[in-house]
């Protein structure tokens, strides 16, 4: 990654940590209280967890690592912002939330973690646009697994990236390659943040995605496509259909909004 896109997202996901945090998005009271932070979608892909020893790439503050931990896996989450890390350590270290949990930065992840050692690689949902080199992610995925382990990936689909902000019209091509530069206002959990930030994210079609991990050697054991989304992600034109889903208003039914594949190091 070109180091001043790198530097210029970390401060981004720094600065939006904070408000995050305190935004009803998370729902960090209720997390606190026993709620789990993982949705239907990875829950029926990840099955019983139990005993499991899981990396969580990208964990941001640690609510879907500290759920897995609840679930009975030993899980180790990474991330590249400071304060991120920061916070899912504090969160942790609350009375019994700790113990099968390990946080670090994503640059200590080759010295600390030896290769070839976790049953489960996961992550979702918003992860992949943050990466311009698919091909190095998956060499880490195919890195960090045991033979017979398994990549959970649940990430919300390219096509919705296309889309103008207001989803009226198609902005973007679904091979786009070059990065996209933006100023964000506000956060997505908290629109009224006051924040405004450069961001720089990519768009991968699910052909890159895929393609990425066969390179590496991985098997291919599950790939399926979703008309919601479990998060009001684009507020507000996602507009809640029950369950705890959400469709965007303009699009209803008739494009994806969540992918998500399974695949496993032979």
């Amino acid at each position: 990654m070109n180091p001043a896109h790198a530097a210029l997202n970390r401060e981004l996901w720094n600065a939006r940590t904070r408000h995050h945090l305190a935004s009803d998005f998370y729902a960090v009271e209720a997390f606190k209280a026993g709620a789990s932070s993982l949705k239907n979608i990875e829950l029926n892909l990840l099955g019983d967890v139990a005993g499991l020893r899981i990396l969580h790439l990208q964990c941001h503050f640690g609510q879907d690592t500290l759920s897995l931990a609840r679930m009975g896996a030993w899980v180790t989450g990474v991330d590249f912002s400071e304060e991120a890390i920061a916070a899912a350590r504090r969160l942790s270290a609350e009375p019994g939330r700790g113990g099968r949990v390990h946080l670090l930065r994503r640059a200590r992840l080759p010295a600390y973690l030896p290769d070839a050692q976790f049953d489960v690689v996961f992550t979702s949902y918003g992860v992949l646009t943050w990466l311009p080199d698919l091909t190095a992610w998956a060499g880490l995925v195919a890195r960090y697994l045991r033979p017979g382990g398994r990549l959970v990936l649940a990430e919300f689909h390219p096509v919705v990236w296309m889309y103008s902000d207001d989803f009226t019209r198609l902005q973007y091509s679904y091979f786009r390659r070059a990065p996209i530069v933006e100023t964000e206002v506000g956060t997505y959990a908290d629109r009224t943040a006051a924040l405004t930030h450069q961001s720089v994210t990519w768009n991968h079609a699910l052909s890159e995605v895929i393609g990425s991990l066969l390179g590496q050697g991985l098997r291919l054991d599950d790939f399926q496509e979703y008309d919601f989304s479990p998060y009001d992600f684009v507020p507000p034109h996602a507009q809640p259909v029950g369950d705890g889903t959400f469709r965007i208003g303009a699009l209803g039914d008739g494009v994806p909004l969540v992918f998500s594949v399974v695949a496993t190091r032979p």
